[in-house]
């Protein structure tokens, strides 16, 4: 029999890295929260001027053009693109693209839901882009950013028509904060508070363009849109909803929490430290990956690949040979010793991705953390290898 794999000694200071909801800042703390407004209306004076701050605080460090909306807006990224989809598209073509499950929800949303006649529909597979050269900007056009069950990301807004007739559709939800996306190329934007600066769930965010407020003006689909939905009345943008006059009731706790992040992300840099925090985390875990041969990224283009939910194959031939199912219980038996190690929490591969890791690279998350995380991946792995091989022995 084989010699089991020495465990490594030095652990992560903080084990979080799952891709959402993601780690907290660091030396983050329940003492964060204690101005919170609890206990009181967010209609007050008080409530509104923190939820009007963190739309403030929001346009600065993402450098958001000063005629574009933000709003902040009930459940999360998913409400808030939800909401664009469901009271903007249908005026024109639709052309829907996604590399991933959840660019996959929204076109089951768009065709089964809105049931859109003139829509189309590409879907790439796990780790590769499609191509986004046949795109007709006379149409309206649907994607995510970045992936986050795939790892793979658009590498810039190059692709995107400066001159276009359809509005572009853009669920960032894991890319603000951590990449430069350029606000002034989409038309619709939503994020959540859960990704990148840590925040707490539930609370989404929609960035729209000049183009974006006229479409809502001007058209009204033709299927009812329940209250939550809704940013016109009488033909007119809800103009109090981009002021912080949110539609629903939000959690000040989660508000002030985000303003927390935003303002420890305008403290160390802003937008140009973020990236650099993150970029630096995918550079070293792809030191690790040209060096082990294990391993290796899911997104097979560098230049596709998400510093911030970072996806990883297992690529060797013990595992490769397994059937799929069996594969999938390798990586939970791997994140399993790991959370059980309290060295990382949650790092199994989304359930509808191919087996494999993903480990959380965004900004929140210290270079040293990840450091420290490697050696327990290659000491995981070797381990569940080792059992099974002497198991079936």
């Amino acid at each position: 029999m084989s010699i089991a794999p020495s465990q490594p000694t030095t652990k992560p200071r903080n084990p979080c890295f799952s891709s959402g909801p993601c780690a907290k800042r660091p030396d983050w703390s329940l003492d964060a929260l204690r101005d919170a407004a609890i206990g009181r209306s967010h209609r007050s004076s008080l409530g509104k001027k923190k939820l009007h701050e963190v739309i403030t605080l929001s346009r600065e460090i993402l450098r958001i053009p000063d005629d574009y909306v933000i709003g902040i807006v009930p459940a999360s990224d998913t409400g808030a693109y939800e909401m664009a989809m469901w009271t903007m598209l249908g005026a024109r073509g639709v052309e829907m693209f996604a590399w991933e499950s959840f660019g996959e929800g929204w076109i089951s949303d768009a065709v089964k839901q809105l049931k859109l006649k003139d829509c189309t529909t590409t879907i790439a597979p796990y780790g590769t882009l499609p191509d986004l050269s046949t795109i007709n900007w006379d149409h309206d056009v649907c994607f995510t950013w970045n992936g986050t069950t795939s790892g793979v990301c658009v590498p810039n807004g190059d692709w995107i028509a400066d001159h276009r007739a359809g509005l572009t559709f853009c669920d960032a939800t894991s890319a603000v904060f951590a990449m430069d996306v350029p606000f002034e190329k989409l038309d619709v934007t939503t994020w959540s508070w859960q990704k990148v600066l840590g925040g707490e769930g539930a609370h989404g965010m929609i960035v729209l363009s000049p183009r974006a407020v006229a479409r809502l003006e001007s058209y009204t689909p033709a299927w009812p849109l329940p209250k939550i939905f809704r940013l016109t009345k009488g033909g007119k943008l809800i103009d109090g909803i981009f002021k912080g006059e949110t539609i629903n009731t939000p959690s000040m706790l989660c508000v002030e929490d985000a303003l927390d992040g935003l303002r420890w992300a305008k403290d160390i840099g802003g937008l140009d430290a973020l990236i650099a925090r993150s970029h630096t985390n995918l550079a070293t875990i792809n030191a690790w990956v040209e060096r082990t041969s294990w391993v290796d990224f899911l997104a097979h283009n560098p230049e596709h690949r998400s510093n911030t939910s970072i996806c990883l194959s297992i690529v060797d031939s013990w595992f490769t040979a397994l059937p799929q199912n069996a594969q999938y219980d390798v990586t939970k038996q791997i994140a399993s010793t790991l959370e059980k190690a309290g060295v990382a929490y949650d790092i199994n591969g989304y359930r509808d991705a191919p087996a494999g890791l993903r480990i959380w690279g965004g900004a929140t998350v210290e270079t040293s953390d990840i450091e420290a995380l490697l050696p327990w991946l290659d000491f995981a792995f070797a381990n569940v290898k080792h059992e099974a091989q002497n198991k079936a022995a």
